[in-house]
C-alpha cells in the first residue's frame, strides 16, 4: 500500500480525470478551418490523393481525409488543422468542412435513436471488426481502453463475442474476403443494435475505396450511427464520440 501511494506521489495520476477538456500535447491534426482567402483552388484540390478536397466553395470531407496535413502546409493562410478532437457525428453530411465556417463537428442529438439513449446510456459493450484494417484504428481503440484514457469507466467496452454485444465497430475498408465475416458478426448481435465507423478507410474506403477488391455493399443496407473521423482516429476522439452518442446532451439556457 504505502509502495502504491509513493508512485502515485512521484508519478501522479496515471490517466486523464477529463477526456472531454484534455489537450493532445505534441502534434495532432484535427477539424480544419477554411479561411475565404482567394488561392489556386485547381491546385489545391489536385493536391490531395483521396479527392477529400472539392471547390466552389472550398470544401475538406473528414471522412476521405487522411489528415496528411499537406494541403496546410502548401496552403498555410487558406487551411489550418485545430487540435479540436471533437469531431464524430451521426450524419455523414457533418464532416464537410467548408471555406468561411469555424464550425463544430458534433454528433446531431436529433438524430440519435430513442432506443441508443434508454438502452445503452450507461453500458455499452461492442465487438470491433478489422474489415482488412490497416491495424492503425484498432491501435487506437485498444488505446482508448489503456490505463491512460481508460474508456471502461464510463461503461464502454469491447466484448469477444457479437452475442454479447450491442453493436459492431468497423475499421479498415471492407475487402470482399471481409463482406462476408463483417455480415455474419452484424447478424449475430441481438437488437436493438449499432453499427459505428472508425477511421477514413472504414468512413469512405479511404485510398482503397475504388479497388475492386472492396466490397462496401453492407453500408448500404443499414443506417450508421455514429462516424468517427481519423486516420487513425485518436482515443479522445473515439471516447468523446461514443459520449456523445450514448449521453443525453443537458439542454443549454
Amino acid at each position: 500500500m504505502l509502495d502504491n501511494i509513493k508512485i502515485l506521489y512521484h508519478q501522479g495520476k496515471q490517466f486523464i480525470p477529463n477526456v472531454t477538456t484534455a489537450e493532445v500535447p505534441g502534434i495532432f491534426r484535427g477539424r480544419p478551418i477554411i479561411s475565404l482567402e482567394k488561392v489556386n483552388e485547381a491546385e489545391l484540390q489536385e493536391l490531395c490523393p483521396v479527392n477529400a478536397i472539392s471547390i466552389n466553395p472550398v470544401s475538406i470531407d473528414l471522412g476521405k481525409c487522411t489528415f496528411c496535413g499537406e494541403c496546410a502546409m502548401r496552403f498555410p493562410n487558406k487551411i489550418r488543422f485545430t487540435k479540436d478532437y471533437k469531431i464524430s457525428t451521426n450524419e455523414r453530411t457533418s464532416l464537410i468542412v467548408k471555406e468561411g465556417e469555424d464550425k463544430l463537428v458534433e454528433v446531431n442529438p436529433e438524430m440519435v435513436r430513442k432506443e441508443i439513449h434508454k438502452v445503452f446510456g450507461r453500458s455499452l459493450k461492442l465487438r470491433q471488426v478489422s474489415a482488412a484494417g490497416d491495424n492503425s484504428c484498432e491501435w487506437e481503440l485498444n488505446a482508448a481502453n489503456n490505463v491512460q484514457f481508460d474508456m471502461g469507466r464510463f461503461g464502454i467496452e469491447f466484448v469477444a463475442s457479437p452475442r454479447h454485444a450491442d453493436g459492431i465497430v468497423i475499421t479498415g475498408p471492407i475487402s470482399e474476403n471481409m463482406a462476408e465475416p463483417l455480415q455474419i458478426c452484424y447478424d449475430a448481435v441481438p437488437e436493438p443494435k449499432i453499427i459505428v465507423l472508425v477511421g477514413t478507410d472504414a468512413i469512405s474506403g479511404g485510398i482503397t475505396g475504388n479497388s475492386p477488391a472492396v466490397d462496401r455493399s453492407f453500408l448500404n443496407k443499414y443506417p450508421i450511427d455514429l462516424y468517427i473521423p481519423g486516420n487513425p482516429a485518436h482515443p479522445l476522439t473515439i471516447i468523446n464520440g461514443f459520449l456523445d452518442l450514448t449521453r443525453k446532451r443537458k439542454s443549454k439556457k
